[in-house]
């Protein structure tokens, strides 16, 4: 039976992760330690204080993984909140290709990808759209996750495909390894390059990003850590590129972009 974490623990280990990731978990104990009791069990630690003090000294890439796994939830499905797809695909889309006529590159960023089905998706639609052009420009979506575990599955690509994905994507853009698992169609999987990076350094990208998605990743953040990153983001954006969050999140009154849609803002 692992010990219940210490005052002193919890704080050493949750201002690690607030510093580090901008994950804020200072009023999530139980669920702390309900999460990580099994990983020290199967680790072989009889309490937190020797695991905290060991993770600590270490900063050990994969076991820091292992704990934000558990802290966090790498939960996505296709077609999420379809409201965005649609505008993507009515307003922006439209807009991009226009904008880019000349040098036929979209700049697009899937920010906490998690499992990958966002940017599947986004590629599905744009290829949807630009139909027998699509060869002719560089769609290829940026997808950054912190989670290598999460990328991992993203790149295998296979998944169990939902009832609300259209019949005729299904038979398009992916193909049946076995029950209801499917594979995504090479061309949507070469369209996406998956990178492990952390939302809370600095973004150094080649490219300014035509459109930004980050869905559900702010809602592990505090307010200022979120402002911060905002900020990041507009820096990182186009004039007139968008930033598309959860709708379950919000921005600061203060926040640099303007509101467009709900959810949707504009640089």
């Amino acid at each position: 039976m692992i010990q219940p974490i210490s005052d002193e623990d919890f704080r050493r280990l949750t201002n690690f992760i607030k510093s580090e990731y901008g994950i804020t978990l200072q009023e999530k104990r139980q669920l702390v330690t309900s999460r990580l009791s099994s990983l020290l069990t199967e680790q072989g630690y009889s309490d937190f204080s020797q695991f905290v003090s060991q993770l600590l000294k270490e900063k050990n890439p994969q076991k820091i993984e292992q704990v934000l796994n558990r802290l966090t939830t790498n939960y996505t499905f296709f077609m999420r909140e379809t409201e965005h797809f649609e505008f993507f695909t009515k307003v922006v889309l439209p807009e991009l290709v226009r904008k880019h006529q000349k040098n036929r590159v979209l700049a697009i960023w899937s920010a906490g990808c998690s499992s990958g089905e966002e940017p599947y998706n986004l590629s599905m639609y744009i290829k949807d759209y630009l139909g027998m052009q699509a060869s002719q420009w560089d769609t290829r979506i940026l997808a950054t996750d912190i989670s290598q575990k999460a990328l991992t599955t993203a790149k295998k690509g296979i998944y169990e495909v939902p009832d609300t994905v259209p019949e005729i994507w299904r038979k398009k853009y992916f193909k049946r390894v076995e029950g209801n698992r499917y594979a995504v169609a090479p061309d949507i999987r070469n369209n996406v390059i998956f990178q492990t990076f952390n939302l809370m350094d600095p973004i150094k990208f080649k490219l300014k990003f035509d459109v930004i998605f980050c869905r559900n990743v702010m809602i592990y953040f505090d307010q200022p850590t979120k402002d911060a990153l905002v900020r990041r983001f507009y820096d990182a954006t186009t004039p007139g590129g968008y930033l598309m969050i959860s709708h379950s999140e919000n921005l600061s009154k203060d926040a640099p972009y303007r509101m467009v849609a709900p959810s949707t803002f504009q640089k």
